[in-house]
C-alpha cells in the first residue's frame, strides 16, 4: 500500500525529531490524504457488541487523535473503530515539554501529556462535520482544576450522545493527579451512578465503557468489576499505560509517565484475563497494552478480549501493523480450531491469568 511505502520512506526522518512534533506533522499529513473505503475483512471477525456492528476486532485507541483530525482517514486504514480523545469540557495545554519519549530499544513509549486537547467545542464541531462512516468512540476526561470531576464526565456524556457510536470514562490516566483514585470501589460507585443518571435522560441507549489501570491490585479489580456488573457499563478497556517499570534499555527509561507498547503486554494480558474471571465473562472486554502482532493480539483474545486497541504499535510497525493483525487474526482461529473470534474469546483466561507473569516478577 502507498501509505505503507510513505511510512518506511519518512520513517527515518520522523523517528529523527521529537515524538511530538513527529507525532503533529504525522496528522498534518493524514489530512491531506483521502479517505477510502476500508476493506471489509473475513466474516469470522464480525462481531455485534453494545448496539454496534464491528467488521473486525481492531480499533485505534485514544491518545492519537487526540482532538478528532483523522478519524476517517484511520478507519480507511482498516480499523473498525476509532477512538478519539481524551476530550475535556475545558481546553488545556497539559504537561509542560517534553513529555513524550520513544523508548526505541524497548519497542516502548513513555508520556505524561496530561490531557492537552482543546476542550469539547472544536472536537463536537469536528465530528458533527465529518461524514459519518464507521465506528467512532469518544475518550472523555476531567479538567486537571476542575472543582468537580464527575461533573466533567457528566458534561463529556451529554455534549458527545448525538455524535459518538460509544462513550469512554477515562479514570485511569497516571497524568491527571487525583485521577486514578476515582477507581476506588466508593468513588466509582458515585462515579458511575451519576453518569447513569445522565445516560437515561438521553434520547438513545449510549453504550458506556470504562478504562481502568493495569497497576490495580487483585482486590481492587474484584471491587471494580463488582461496581460494572448489572449494566453499569457496556464494557471494560483493559489497560491504561502503566506506572511500574520491567527492566528497560532506553536512556528515558526513568522518565515519569505511563510506559505503554512491548513491556506492557504480560501485565496487561494478566490484568485482562483476571478481570474476565472476576466478571464471569458477563462484560465485554476491550484489550489494550504492548499488541504489536497477530499472536499478541490472538493472545489477547484467548485472555478475554472481544475488542483490540493498538496505538504505541503504529509508532514502530506503521500502518501496515493493522493490515496484519486483521489478515493474521482469521488465520490463527482457524489453526486453533475456532469458527468464529467469539468462540476463541476468553478460552484460555484461566491460564494467562495465573501464568503471565505481574509487573513485580518482571
Amino acid at each position: 500500500m502507498l501509505r505503507d511505502a510513505l511510512f518506511r520512506l519518512g520513517k527515518p526522518l520522523l523517528h529523527g525529531m521529537d515524538g511530538e512534533t513527529a507525532h503533529g506533522l504525522t496528522l498534518k499529513a493524514l489530512q491531506l490524504m483521502p479517505c477510502g473505503v476500508p476493506p471489509s475483512g473475513d466474516p469470522v471477525l464480525r462481531q455485534e457488541l453494545f448496539g454496534l456492528n464491528f467488521s473486525n476486532p481492531l480499533g485505534l485507541a485514544p491518545g492519537f487523535d487526540k482532538n478528532a483530525e483523522v478519524p476517517n482517514q484511520m478507519l480507511s486504514l482498516g480499523f473498525s473503530h476509532v477512538e478519539i480523545g481524551t476530550v475535556t469540557p475545558r481546553a488545556q495545554a497539559g504537561n509542560p515539554k517534553p513529555r513524550l519519549f520513544r523508548l526505541v530499544e524497548d519497542d516502548a513509549v513513555i508520556n505524561r501529556m496530561g490531557f492537552n486537547n482543546q476542550g469539547h467545542g472544536p472536537v463536537f464541531t469536528r465530528l458533527r462535520d465529518r461524514k459519518r462512516t464507521g465506528i467512532v468512540g469518544v475518550n472523555i476526561g476531567a479538567n486537571k482544576d476542575s472543582e468537580d470531576r464527575i461533573a466533567d464526565y457528566v458534561a463529556g456524556i451529554l455534549v458527545f450522545a448525538e455524535l459518538a457510536d460509544y462513550i469512554t470514562i477515562n479514570i485511569s490516566s497516571p497524568n491527571t493527579p487525583g485521577l486514578r483514585g476515582l477507581q476506588s470501589a466508593r468513588e466509582l460507585q458515585t462515579l458511575l451512578t451519576r453518569l447513569n443518571a445522565a445516560r437515561v435522560t438521553l434520547p438513545r441507549k449510549l453504550p458506556m465503557l470504562l478504562k481502568i489501570a493495569p497497576d490495580l491490585s487483585e482486590a481492587e479489580m474484584r471491587d471494580i468489576a463488582g461496581c460494572c456488573k448489572d449494566g453499569a457499563v457496556d464494557g471494560v478497556i483493559i489497560s491504561n499505560t502503566t506506572l511500574s517499570r520491567p527492566a528497560l534499555s532506553s536512556r528515558h527509561a526513568n522518565e515519569t509517565g505511563g510506559l505503554s507498547g512491548l513491556p506492557l503486554r504480560q501485565l496487561a494480558t494478566r490484568r485482562l484475563a483476571q478481570f474476565h474471571q472476576y466478571t464471569e465473562g458477563s462484560i465485554p472486554l476491550i484489550g489494550v497494552g504492548g499488541i504489536g502482532d497477530a499472536a499478541s493480539a490472538f493472545e489477547r483474545i484467548l485472555a478475554g478480549a472481544s475488542l483490540l486497541q493498538v496505538y504505541s504499535g503504529l509508532v514502530y510497525r506503521g500502518p501496515q501493523l493493522v493490515q496484519e493483525i486483521v489478515d493474521g487474526l482469521p488465520k490463527l482461529l482457524r489453526q486453533s480450531g475456532y469458527g468464529t473470534l467469539t468462540q476463541a474469546c476468553g478460552a484460555e483466561a484461566k491460564r494467562l491469568a495465573t501464568t503471565v507473569p505481574s509487573a513485580g516478577s518482571w
